[in-house]
């Protein structure tokens, strides 16, 4: 391929690359990978020499450009010859060292020259706070810098082109110049650009050395595994072995370590001829190309540096061609994705003032979502796609379980209806309707006998036709929720009880009338009420405490949730359950200690009620009971159906006195019992779960307010939302991409 003029490879969209140069100027390409070509190599691999013939001018060699920082070089076409030079601060530059960096330019200058540019680097070393050591004196500044040298390069012959030159990757320390530190950062920052999937690497190699074994090579097979953004540039063929151009061709024609973007080769001056400014550098490469006999056949468009210009040109085009559609993508993603972080962080919180607003706020939101979830308003916020934060849903359903333990599983023993059908009472039944014939049991041995019948149908989980929901012969767990380990320390442990045992509640009933009585004549003495009715509800105690356990544990880990959703920034909410804890624990305990009030009213107070179901299931009991004794006598009658005769009744079972007051202390037990476990249960969910938990004035849910908030001291309100070193940092960073992105997105317009 020959090589044609310059011109010929301009890009073909000038004012693409203008906005890709004007973007790396405002500092965006250290949020976004932008398309540039990187100029890499080793210190000692001439990759200033071939800079130098890129920008077609002398660099003063004392200066330490291109080894101390990286440079962005920019040739753009304008009427007139001008050179402009400016820094771009690095990525982690200080505010004070940013604006002082701005504010340091050299606009519009006609040349260039060694000893002009010379003082301009001094200048450059003296505001990045660059000082190289030197002659092993002590430094006053650091040996490398992040910041970027800008040099722009205009003129009505220039092509619109642009290279970024980075530091030389080095091994060894020099005493008093460089140190194991310095290695480190400069590997580090080639690194990071060489790692940028929109960079093309101009990677610069001695021709006099086994490409196999350099580092920089490596680092670009390591980002680069293909090969498809990395062009090999050879430097001092003149210091190749005879009889070893052969390797260093077969480079070039592809032959060995091949590379899709290829391997270029320049001839840098010597330092005798950078010396004389009479000689002219391509003159010297031409001549040095033309009569060597091992290099006169290599393609012109892979030889000499204005071919390597020309090929930069092409790639350079291809490149923004390809990748500026993406830049402008990523741009609007990224800035969307700093807004959307910077707004989780919410309000700047640097006064008391600032930091109640922003804590009124977060409260206002948070009781927002408590309304809605106590009221079943699920439709109104996403939050509650997740089953978890539907309070009022939860509470209902765990409402329904408890008191279906406590109908099923409260009581100690199961009532007796029938002793002929070994039926046990169910006290879910209407109160007038639904109740098996009684018949007080003549015998133990009967009593068993029936007993042993439903016990075995339960407990194979096939309750008795009467009693479908029965616990008998199981065993249930008071605790239905997996515990939350925060407060798990307040509440009841989980546990199992047994259901109710099917046998032996009359030799019971019998064993306390035996041990309690007094000179009492077919009656019984109220406290035997008292002491059967402690034993029977026993259950209730674990019971009551399990479920209102579940519901504390509900409300916890509603509001531990919903501060996550609210609160992006985890120290904050951390700060404020801890200012929280101590009105909570104090909250959820006072609901604990309620249940246990309606315990001790109901366990160890008198039996009292003025429900009149009790007199009306205690009526029925004993009316079924005398129909249950007649039965067998009655006769059928076409005019009145069932009778028994009056003669007959003399024929009914005769009872002992003891009999007698035991079969009245079973049905008393059983009309009180039903009474008092309906009461008890409506007592706990609406007072100690809806009352003090959910709906009432000084819940723990209503805690975290606006009323709240206003009465925190200014000591509390900084520890709660005064903003940590961290997340300072961190607004300050967004604050800093997003006001670059917003600059960026001006330009791409």
């Amino acid at each position: 391929m020959a090589l044609e003029e310059d011109g010929k490879y301009g890009l073909a969209d000038p004012a693409s690359l203008e906005k890709i140069d004007k973007l790396f100027a405002c500092g965006v390409g250290d949020i976004i990978n932008l398309p540039q070509i990187v100029v890499v190599g080793d210190q000692s691999s001439g990759k200033s020499s071939v800079l130098e013939g890129l920008i077609r001018k002398p660099l003063p060699r004392d200066s330490g450009l291109c080894t101390r920082f990286a440079t962005q070089i920019i040739f753009k076409r304008s009427l007139k010859d001008m050179i402009s030079v400016s820094i771009i601060p690095g990525v982690d530059a200080t505010e004070e060292h940013k604006t002082s960096l701005q504010t340091w330019s050299r606009r519009e200058l006609d040349v260039l020259d060694p000893e002009a540019f010379k003082l301009i680097m001094d200048e450059v070393h003296e505001a990045m706070g660059v000082s190289p050591r030197q002659d092993g004196s002590p430094s006053k500044g650091s040996t490398f810098s992040r910041d970027v040298l800008r040099l722009e390069i205009c003129g009505p012959t220039q092509e619109h082109l642009s290279v970024i030159d980075v530091p030389g990757i080095f091994k060894n320390t020099t005493p008093g110049v460089t140190t194991k530190n310095d290695i480190a950062l400069v590997r580090g920052m080639v690194q990071g650009y060489m790692e940028n999937p929109r960079s093309v690497m101009l990677t610069v190699i001695p021709s006099n050395v086994d490409v196999a074994t350099q580092e920089i090579l490596e680092m670009a097979v390591d980002v680069d595994p293909d090969g498809k953004r990395t062009l090999g540039v050879l430097t001092k063929p003149d210091l190749v072995d005879h009889g070893a151009e052969s390797r260093v061709i077969d480079l070039l024609e592809g032959r060995a370590h091949p590379l899709k973007l290829g391997w270029h080769v320049v001839r840098n001056p010597g330092q005798i001829q950078l010396a004389d400014e009479s000689l002219d550098r391509g003159s010297i490469e031409q001549g040095f190309f033309s009569f060597s006999p091992y290099w006169k056949d290599v393609d012109l468009d892979k030889k000499g540096i204005n071919a390597l210009r020309v090929r930069i040109q092409a790639i350079l085009n291809d490149l923004v061609r390809q990748e500026f559609p993406k830049v402008k993508q990523e741009m609007l993603r990224k800035l969307t994705s700093a807004k959307d972080k910077l707004g989780q962080l919410g309000v700047e919180r640097e006064t008391r003032e600032k930091q109640l607003l922003y804590l009124i706020d977060l409260s206002s939101r948070f009781q927002r979502k408590v309304s809605l979830s106590v009221d079943a308003k699920y439709g109104s916020d996403e939050l509650f796609d997740n089953m978890d934060l539907r309070l009022a849903t939860l509470i209902s359903t765990r409402n329904e379980q408890f008191s279906h333990d406590m109908s099923y599983g409260g009581h100690e023993y199961q009532f007796w209806i029938s002793e002929a059908t070994g039926k046990m009472a169910d006290l879910e039944e209407g109160d007038d309707t639904g109740d098996s014939e009684v018949s007080t049991p003549s015998n133990s041995a009967s009593s068993s006998s029936s007993a042993s019948s439903s016990s075995s149908a339960s407990s194979s989980n096939s309750a008795s036709s009467s009693n479908s929901n029965s616990y008998s012969g199981m065993t249930f767990s008071i605790r239905k929720l997996i515990e939350c380990e925060d407060i798990e320390e307040f509440l009841r442990p989980q546990d199992e009880l047994d259901g109710a045992s099917t046998t032996g509640i009359t030799q019971w009933l019998e064993e306390v009338y035996r041990s309690s009585r007094g000179f009492e004549l077919g009656t019984f003495d109220s406290a035997i009420l008292s002491t059967a009715m402690k034993v029977q509800s026993r259950k209730w105690t674990p019971i009551a405490l399990g479920y209102i356990s579940d519901v504390v544990t509900m409300v916890h880990r509603f509001i531990d949730r919903v501060l996550d959703v609210i609160c992006p920034d985890k120290s904050l909410k951390s700060e404020m359950l801890s200012v929280l804890w101590d009105s909570l624990v104090e909250r959820y305990t006072e609901a604990i200690e309620h249940v246990q009030f309606l315990l001790r009213v109901e366990l160890e107070g008198t039996p009292m009620t003025m429900n009149h179901y009790f007199n009306d299931n205690l009526q029925n009991r004993r009316r079924k009971r005398m129909q249950a004794r007649m039965s067998d006598f009655a006769i059928h009658t076409n005019k009145y159906g069932k009778v028994v005769r009056l003669g007959d009744t003399k024929n009914t079972h005769l009872m002992s006195n003891a009999e007698h007051v035991v079969e009245d202390i079973h049905d008393i037990l059983y009309s009180y019992y039903k009474v008092a476990r309906k009461r008890f249960v409506d007592s706990v969910c609406m007072q100690a779960a809806d009352h003090f938990l959910v709906n009432g004035p000084t819940t723990p849910l209503a805690l975290f307010s606006p009323t709240f908030v206003s009465s925190l001291s200014a000591e509390q309100l900084e520890s709660i939302a005064g903003e940590d070193q961290g997340t300072r940092r961190m607004r300050f960073h967004l604050k800093k991409d997003i006001a670059s992105l917003e600059e960026a997105r001006k330009i791409l317009k």
